[in-house]
């Protein structure tokens, strides 16, 4: 079956950076696109990255120009690298993969930056 696990999450001071990765199994990694979400408690999920299986990425308006999503097939695994981090970046952060109408999620990585 699909799993997904992050990591990299932790305690930040606003201003700086922090790599999230997510290692996926159970798929033919290299066909699959894939998503980055976070949440804060209370809120709805905000989707923020997308990558395709061939590496073109979008990104949400609140994270455009501080956060590069990318992938290595070879381990299997996408990262989320974060910079210029701000109070309001604290959430758990997910990722997601859609196949067939399905969405597969990990357990998520908190990330929390103090001011």
């Amino acid at each position: 079956q699909v799993q997904l696990v992050e990591s990299g999450g932790g305690l930040v001071q606003a201003g700086g950076s922090l790599r999230l990765s997510c290692a996926a199994s159970g798929i033919i990694f290299s066909n699959n696109a894939i998503n980055w979400y976070r949440q804060v408690p209370g809120r709805q999920r905000e989707w923020i990255a997308y990558i395709t299986s061939g590496g073109s990425t979008w990104y949400s308006d609140s994270v455009k120009g501080r956060v590069t999503i990318s992938r290595d097939n070879a381990k299997n695994t996408v990262y989320l690298q974060m910079n210029s981090l701000k109070p309001e970046d604290t959430a758990s952060y997910y990722c997601n993969i859609r196949r067939f109408a399905t969405d597969y999620w990990g357990k998520g990585a908190l990330v929390t930056v103090s001011s």
